[in-house]
């Protein structure tokens, strides 16, 4: 027992000595300050706490709601061979062959409107749809604009069909979620995802075409054309047309009609036939540094009008040569392509507010838009037909005039200025736009109207 109690007591003084030793030779004295503020420095980061984006990342709700209103084109054509074969005559074709295309097109009616590409659907003698469902019906061609690319088809059902609503592609947003809907390689309801890498996208500035696409790196590929290009809510904002590539596949570009431009080109084919274009009537150069040099100029971006045409409302309104347009109504004007392609949007008698620059002040004016009264064609200058010349052929309801004529082969032909072209192709010509509406590569036919009164058919082999 003594032993243990000299063990306990010998143990508890060495604890105290060693404590005592260790406060002696290592702790600091800690000096407290009271009614001294901590200073605290900010760090150099913040955490973004708001998951909005990371979860608009899931695409089944915009994909579900669309892939049944994407169809499959079929287009069967009957085309001349070039060299005629011996199986041609053997099957009574002679040195014509059957060529069929594929690619895809978008429900955006309960009753049965499809729009597509023109490209998708061009020659055809016959065109197929198949619904997601397989169901197969006979298309007909309402109408068609090869400057947009566009067309618009009918199936006739008694069922209603899925659609897809369109959206406001003037909302659309660079570096916004987007899905890609169609048929690449035959490969049915077949959805990618990307993002809108840029907006006014012209891809050929020298053609005639005032091309202003969406640009996006969703996927796509051979058949994916007249297919739909939707947001996260499912809503379409574009028809997709082209990409970008050497080797013909798909290398990270695709491009896509906004869904404003489809809709009202898609609204005129049905009411009118053709493609209303409002004008303001002024022509020129989108600035850069190298023009702002030329014309001395302070400004790199925006519009100058180098001609204001005459009757047309921007010269109307009083809009110069020299002006820079910076802006119309709410769309900034940066490029050529933002400036048409806004109004690609607008019909012939609606009012824009234009914003410009004159000798460096702002600027604004209302301006009216007004129908394109002349065109050049095949080394024709055409106009309108007015109420005097009507009368002189004979109160004539249709066609349009000729002003000049350079076309030394249809000169040939006895065609001269003041004779009216009746008919394109066999159709009527009611104004300039349905001759702007033809593909110049496809011309078959020219019906002319000459001034002693005769009629003339012109065929081109």
């Amino acid at each position: 027992m003594k032993s243990t109690f000299k063990t306990v007591v010998v143990a508890a003084l060495t604890a105290i000595v060693t404590m005592a030793a260790y406060d002696y030779f290592f702790n600091e004295k800690i000096e407290i300050v009271e009614n001294e503020k901590t200073k605290l420095t900010p760090t150099t980061y913040s955490f973004n706490t708001n998951r909005v984006a990371a979860e608009m990342t899931d695409f089944t709700i915009a994909a579900e709601k669309t892939v049944n209103a994407v169809v499959h084109v079929k287009n069967t054509s009957i085309q001349k061979n070039s060299i005629s074969s011996w199986f041609g005559y053997y099957y009574g074709e002679g040195d014509r062959e059957k060529r069929i295309g594929t690619g895809s097109g978008v429900i955006v009616s309960p009753d049965g409107l499809i729009i597509t590409n023109y490209h998708v659907i061009e020659d055809a003698s016959e065109i197929e749809v198949t619904s997601n469902k397989n169901k197969t019906y006979k298309a007909e061609i309402i109408g068609a604009d090869p400057n947009t690319d566009l067309a618009v088809l009918k199936i006739k059902t008694y069922e209603t069909l899925p659609f897809i609503p369109f959206g406001d592609s003037e909302n659309a947003m660079i570096g916004e979620w987007v899905l890609a809907v169609g048929n690449p390689f035959n490969l049915n309801s077949t959805v990618t995802a990307g993002i809108i890498s840029a907006k006014s996208r012209d891809l050929d500035e020298m053609d005639s075409k005032n091309q202003s696409f969406i640009q996006t790196d969703a996927a796509v590929n051979m058949g994916n054309s007249g297919g739909a290009l939707v947001n996260t809510d499912g809503e379409l904002i574009g028809i997709n047309t082209a990409i970008s590539s050497i080797s013909g596949g798909f290398v990270g570009y695709s491009f896509a009609v906004p869904s404003n431009i489809v809709r009202k080109v898609f609204e005129d084919l049905i009411e009118y036939g053709n493609v209303q274009k409002g004008l303001l009537g002024v022509s020129g150069s989108a600035l850069n540094t190298e023009l702002a040099e030329k014309y001395d100029v302070s400004e790199t971006q925006g519009f100058l009008i180098g001609e204001v045409i005459e009757g047309m409302g921007a010269a109307e309104a009083g809009l110069k040569s020299g002006d820079i347009i910076k802006k119309v109504d709410d769309v900034k004007i940066n490029s050529f392509s933002d400036l048409t392609g806004y109004l690609s949007t607008k019909r012939p008698g609606e009012n824009v507010e234009v914003f410009f620059r004159r000798e460096g002040q702002k600027n604004k004016i209302t301006v009216t838009l007004k129908k394109n009264n002349k065109t050049v064609f095949l080394g024709m200058s055409l106009q309108n037909l007015n109420e005097d010349q009507k009368k002189y052929f004979d109160d004539i309801e249709y066609g349009v005039i000729i002003n000049d004529l350079y076309n030394t082969r249809l000169y040939r032909y006895g065609i001269e200025e003041g004779s009216v072209i009746l008919e394109i192709n066999n159709k009527k010509i009611k104004d300039i736009s349905d001759v702007e509406a033809f593909d110049f590569d496809n011309l078959k036919s020219l019906l002319f109207l000459k001034p002693n009164g005769e009629r003339e058919r012109i065929i081109f082999e």
